[in-house]
């Protein structure tokens, strides 16, 4: 089993950044490909970025440019940086782990989830 558990979440004002963190334990594998969703008010969850375990990055056309994915292997934890945050990125953040070459961008993909941050936007 592999637990996942994000924070960093937070209310903050447009064009300001946060940080996001997601703590990972269990039988974890570093050749896991580690992936940010996030869902909104009655939307479904979409993709945001992921990280292969070559470290090749994707980021959804709406986040390009803004927001980072990273990983640190020493201390267990992924991280998704978020820079200029618009009021449209308000929602909760989930991290996910899935195959090193399947997983991508469809949700369906990964197989282990944490519960998720909330990440609130004010104009």
């Amino acid at each position: 089993q592999v637990q996942l558990v994000e924070s960093g979440g937070g209310s903050v004002q447009a064009g300001e950044s946060l940080r996001l963190s997601c703590a990972y334990s269990g039988r974890t594998s570093r050749n896991y490909t580690w992936g940010w969703f996030r869902q909104a008010p009655g939307q479904e969850r979409e993709f945001v970025a992921y990280l292969r375990a070559n470290a090749d990055t994707f980021y959804a056309d709406a986040v390009t440019g803004r927001f980072t994915i990273s990983g640190d292997n020493a201390r267990n934890t992924i991280y998704l940086q978020m820079n200029s945050l618009e009021p449209e990125d308000t929602a909760v953040y989930y991290c996910a782990a899935g195959s090193p070459t399947f997983a991508g961008i469809v949700r369906e993909s990964y197989m282990y989830w944490g519960q998720g941050t909330q990440v609130s936007v004010s104009a």
